[in-house]
């Protein structure tokens, strides 16, 4: 099925070739069949909202393609970018098995395609299959491991700890292709600062030193790495 925003929709996730390692890739042939007759596949141009925080939780969506900001905002309206979502993970799965309001915004940022689960259906989803069920528990647990490395990371390092680190992550994410193509970054300096707890003007600066000792340099939207061993030392790797 063909979607507006430059992408084909795949609509059946037993014949899918976008298939990661995330939450429902995985599952026994059966369990895919009954979850196939729940979800909804759809396409989101960049920029689009999925939901913020705050709001009701209709349910939760899984991302099969593109890339999702998470974030969430102080009484004075400075924002925190909690993580950039990739392939395979859910969205709204903590709200959901709460039955809470979301505790962050999600925001495309490229064209995505992802699938929509109501939030009954989905509880009621699990209860019933109990592999699935143990997927849930293992994704909320890995979630809860992210926020304790993200807090360390903001109480415990420095600035060129914590951007070494987000390279790091970042080459991980991209298996590999730091070290010949280089890292696409669709970030700007103060989106990168609200995701290591960094002014922009810090993270301006940890840069620019980075390219003078010549550990990485940004070239327009892409990250070459030149000092791969630099970045491992400096992030504790």
């Amino acid at each position: 099925m063909h979607s507006p925003y430059g992408m084909e929709l795949v609509e059946d996730c037993l014949s899918c070739k976008l298939c990661s390692e995330g939450f429902f890739c995985r599952l026994p042939k059966a369990v895919m069949e009954a979850f196939q007759l729940l979800k909804f596949t759809i396409g989101y141009p960049e920029g689009a909202t999925l939901f913020v925080e705050g709001q009701a939780c209709r349910g939760i969506y899984i991302l099969c393609r593109g890339r999702v900001k998470l974030s969430t905002s102080s009484t004075d309206g400075r924002t925190l970018i909690l993580k950039i979502a990739q392939p395979g993970e859910v969205l709204g799965l903590n709200a959901t098995m709460s039955r809470v309001a979301h505790e962050m915004t999600a925001e495309t940022g490229q064209p995505c395609q992802l699938n929509f689960v109501k939030g009954d259906d989905f509880l009621r989803f699990l209860t019933q299959h109990g592999e699935a069920c143990m997927h849930a528990a293992i994704h909320l647990s890995r979630e809860c491991q992210q926020v304790f490395q993200q807090l360390r990371s903001f109480t415990m390092s420095t600035s060129s700890q914590r951007i070494a680190r987000l390279i790091l992550d970042w080459s991980h994410g991209d298996s590999g292709l730091a070290k010949s193509r280089g890292i696409k970054v669709a970030l700007t300096h103060d989106e990168i600062g609200q995701i290591i707890g960094m002014s922009r003007e810090t993270v301006t600066r940890t840069l620019a030193t980075f390219r003078k000792r010549q550990i990485a340099e940004l070239h327009g939207s892409t990250l070459l790495i030149q000092n791969m061993s630099a970045i491992h030392e400096l992030a504790g790797a």
